[in-house]
């Protein structure tokens, strides 16, 4: 059950962060949907998103290639993320890392402290990236 995903994600790290972030579409589902079981912060992170009328300041970065070959723009609104806050992405399925690389680097940029991603599913072809990033996962792709 949906209900369910939340706290499972958030049980794969130790540590409990203050804000998770997620990018658009379904990281922000199972990101909320996280960030409401442990009753902390969730932060949007979208894609190719047209400046907004509004005046806030915006932390911006260019990644890629995704899994389909695409660069695209990942930001959020500046002032969502503070120095000390600690920071989890939770995202449906990781493949190429790039988008956990990208959130990172946002995250970096905010002064804050990453603690790494997680993941429904990891379909990470490059392993490395497991410890790197760090990234963990309910389910292996090799599980499906």
């Amino acid at each position: 059950m949906l209900r369910d995903v939340g706290p499972a994600l958030a049980d794969l790290y130790g540590e409990v962060p203050t804000v998770i972030v997620g990018p658009v579409s379904r990281g922000s589902l199972v990101g909320a949907v996280t960030a409401m079981s442990l009753g902390v912060g969730f932060v949007e992170i979208r894609k190719n998103q047209a400046q907004a009328m509004d005046s806030d300041r915006w932390v911006r970065r260019i990644a890629g290639p995704d899994y389909r070959d695409r660069q695209l723009e990942f930001g959020f609104r500046r002032a969502l993320v503070r120095p000390e806050d600690r920071v989890l992405m939770v995202d449906d399925w990781a493949q190429t890392g790039m988008t956990a690389r990208v959130a990172r680097e946002l995250v970096a940029d905010c002064g804050a402290r990453w603690i790494g991603a997680a993941c429904i599913v990891d379909g990470l072809t490059d392993p490395r990236l497991r410890h790197d990033l760090p990234l963990r996962a309910l389910l292996d792709v090799r599980q499906l």
